[in-house]
């Protein structure tokens, strides 16, 4: 594990800003999610399939930033509970949100799997591409563990006052998910179902790196 940064002593300002920085870049990297999507199947797909990814995407965002703020809560409590030198109540804290997201993750899934067609609807997605939203909303949905998990893992890092490492593991898996999804385009019809895999992807690998950098 890297050194915990104590925003407790020394020059406060200097310590918020470099925490907060990163952090200003992962959820800045995190809402680009879509645009990233819409790269690569822009460049393979028709223009339906765009118009999919686009509609889709917007209904993705927002369940991203929804959990980015719930594990919020888990960052707070983990920092106040080192910060107050009681690290047992911060390991607490943490299964209490594993246990509480965990169970957020499972909804989440069943909600965006089962109810595609009807956020499809709610979005008013173009009668041509509606299946297409349909589907990529599904197939994000089925990755909504990752994106769950790697927010809860991001927020304990956060915690303990790491704010480094969530960004670089975005930033890895934005790489590696255009390079593999335009190599993976060239030789197959991409389209709108082509974006999800893309983002449980960029989800799964990012929960890879953050447990193996524990």
């Amino acid at each position: 594990m890297k050194k915990m940064q104590n925003l407790t002593e020394g020059n406060i300002l200097g310590s918020l800003i470099r925490f907060a920085v990163p952090v200003l870049f992962t959820l800045f990297l995190q809402a680009l999610y879509g645009g990233v999507d819409l790269l690569v199947v822009g460049r393979f797909g028709e223009t339906a399939d765009v118009s999919g990814v686009a509609t889709g995407s917007m209904l993705l965002s927002t369940v991203t930033m929804i959990v980015t703020g719930l594990a919020m809560g888990i960052t707070i409590m983990v920092g106040e509970k080192i910060g107050m030198g009681k690290p047992n109540e911060a390991g607490e804290a943490i299964g209490g949100g594993i246990c509480l997201l965990a169970v957020f993750a499972v909804l989440l899934t069943v909600v965006l799997m089962g109810g595609a067609g009807i956020f499809a609807g709610l979005l008013h997605a173009p009668e041509e591409a509606f299946d297409r939203t349909a589907m990529y909303i599904r197939i994000c949905g089925a990755g909504s563990v990752f994106i769950v998990a790697y927010n809860m893992l991001g927020a304990v890092f956060r915690g303990i006052g790491d704010s480094k490492t969530p960004l670089i593991t975005v930033m890895i898996a934005c790489v590696v998910n255009i390079a593999g999804g335009s190599s993976a385009g060239g030789g197959v019809s991409y389209g709108s179902s082509g974006g999800g895999p893309g983002n449980c992807r960029r989800s799964g690998g990012k929960c890879t790196a953050l447990h193996g950098d524990d």
